[in-house]
This record gives C-alpha cells, sequence and structure tokens, in this order.
C-alpha cells in the first residue's frame, strides 16, 4: 500500500538527550514521507517555548510541522501574538484544542472552547492556516454523552476546521459509527484515526483509564499474561496495531495519525506492515 497517508505526533522533550534522540526518531520517520508532523502543547499553554522550538527542529527534515495550540488560559491579544509568531516563521497548520489549565491556575482565558478558537482563527487569520480539531469516537471524558460530544465536534467543523484527528481507540466499530454520525450531521471534513502503538502495558493501560480511552478486555488480558515480557508485548501490540490500522483503512479512513510518543520503531514496524 505505497500511497498510504501517515502523521506523526511529538511532545517537546526535556533533556538535551531527548532533544538529540528527538531528531534521530524525525528522521527515522521523515523517511516515510508522512504527510505532516505535530507537537503537543503542556496544560495552560505551560510548554509553549518547547512547543516552538521542537516545530522548528522537526520541520527541518522537510516535513510540515504543526504545534498544538490550546485556548484555556490565554487572552485574545495573546493568542493572536502567538498565530502572527507562528504565521512570521512560516508555520502553516495548527491543531486546535481548548486545552486543559495547569492545577492551582484559575484564570480561564477569553476563550472556553476549541470552537471558538477555530472560529477566532478563522476572523484574525482567514484561510492562512490549515485547522486541525480533535474528534473523541468513544466521547470525550468530560463530555456527558456521545450525542452531546458529537454537537461540539459538529460546532469545530461549522466553526472552519479543515480536518479532524481522533483520540486513539482499538475498535474499528467506534470510529466508523462516528464517522457515520458526523456525516449525517453534514460534516464532510476527512476525519483520521489517531493510532497508538501497543509498547508498555503499565503505562498504556494507566493513560487509557485516564483519557477516556477503552482499552478492550481481550487485549489487556493478553498483555497481562506476558507480565515483564517486553519482546512479546511489542511483538503483539505490533500485531494488534496493524490489524486494527488496516481495518480502517479498508473501511475508509484517509489517513492515520501515531502518537509516536517520541519513539520511532514501533510506529514505523506498524506503516512498513501495511506498506507491503
Amino acid at each position: 500500500m505505497p500511497s498510504l497517508s501517515v502523521s506523526f505526533e511529538f511532545f517537546p522533550p526535556k533533556t538535551p538527550a531527548g532533544q538529540e534522540k528527538l531528531l534521530l526518531v524525525r528522521d527515522e520517520l521523515a523517511a516515510t514521507n508522512p504527510e505532516f508532523f505535530s507537537v503537543t502543547y503542556g496544560a495552560g499553554g505551560s510548554t509553549q517555548d518547547g512547543t516552538l522550538q521542537t516545530v522548528l527542529a522537526l520541520r527541518e527534515s522537510g516535513i510540515d510541522t504543526a504545534p498544538h495550540m490550546s485556548c484555556i488560559g490565554a487572552s485574545r491579544a495573546e493568542l493572536r501574538n502567538q498565530l502572527q509568531g507562528y504565521k512570521d516563521k512560516g508555520i502553516r497548520r495548527i491543531v486546535a484544542l481548548r486545552g486543559d489549565l495547569p492545577s492551582g491556575m484559575g484564570r480561564g482565558g477569553e476563550l472556553r472552547y476549541a470552537n471558538e478558537l477555530v472560529e477566532f482563527i478563522r476572523q484574525e487569520f482567514g484561510q492562512d492556516f490549515i485547522i486541525e480539531v480533535a474528534a473523541y469516537p468513544e466521547a470525550h471524558p468530560q463530555a456527558a454523552n456521545l450525542d452531546e460530544d458529537i454537537k461540539n465536534f459538529v460546532r469545530k467543523c461549522q466553526a472552519g476546521a479543515d480536518s479532524a484527528i481522533t483520540q486513539y481507540f482499538f475498535n474499528a466499530d467506534a470510529y466508523f459509527y462516528f464517522v457515520d454520525r458526523v456525516r449525517a450531521a453534514g460534516i464532510e471534513i476527512p476525519i483520521i484515526p489517531g493510532i497508538m502503538p501497543i509498547t508498555n502495558y503499565t503505562k498504556l493501560a494507566r493513560f487509557s483509564d485516564a483519557c477516556g480511552a477503552e482499552l478492550p478486555r481481550w487485549i489487556r488480558k493478553q498483555l497481562e499474561s506476558y507480565g515483564d515480557d517486553s519482546e512479546s508485548i511489542v511483538k503483539f501490540g505490533e500485531e494488534v496495531i496493524s490489524n486494527l490500522c488496516q481495518q480502517l483503512i479498508d473501511g475508509g479512513a484517509p489517513s492515520l495519525h501515531f502518537y509516536t510518543l517520541n519513539q520511532a520503531k514501533a510506529s514505523l514496524a506498524v506503516v512498513n506492515n501495511l506498506r507491503k
């Protein structure tokens, strides 16, 4: 499947060693000719400078790179300055998010929701940026129910989003059901599945529980059975994620977005399996 479209997410490294490793991972993943890289953003914009520096470092590979941008805790003036800075540096793609306030921070900012951020970007900068937004096939953990979450997603799209990247999931039916519901609501933008490679059971289970992504019982049980056998965990994870991605592509997913956690090997293995 040589035409498979992929993209990869990174986070800003916190140490010189992490920065050095990032460049090696960047080059390995750039060799797959991805559509873009993206870089996460800390709660309340706490890694804003790190995000920008990481975007610039990744972009040196020649791959279009998008910073995540959150509106929580920021004023319109701060957001305008940030966007102008991105534009001045030739950054043309943004992942627009509501974001989270850091613990203990009471100031909510002037914009409360991602749809307001998308609308603000369009009002201030027109079509200068490609805007990606988040989607939650299994519903946002803070959503009252899936119906309300879909209404929130539709608002983001109507405000001017170009495409969406989903929270990771392990059940392809959840993605297809979400897409069907969104299409029925009149939304036609591409909805790109977010893919989380499986390399460590304990961390994956903890992270999935925290962000509302269902880790199916059969996957949990199989991973538990391996104990500390990391080689078996990685091998099983590669098989599960490769099969999931194949289902998604066969079902019409436009692309795949890998949450790399600044590692190349697991994502590369899946991409290579799909392109055989």
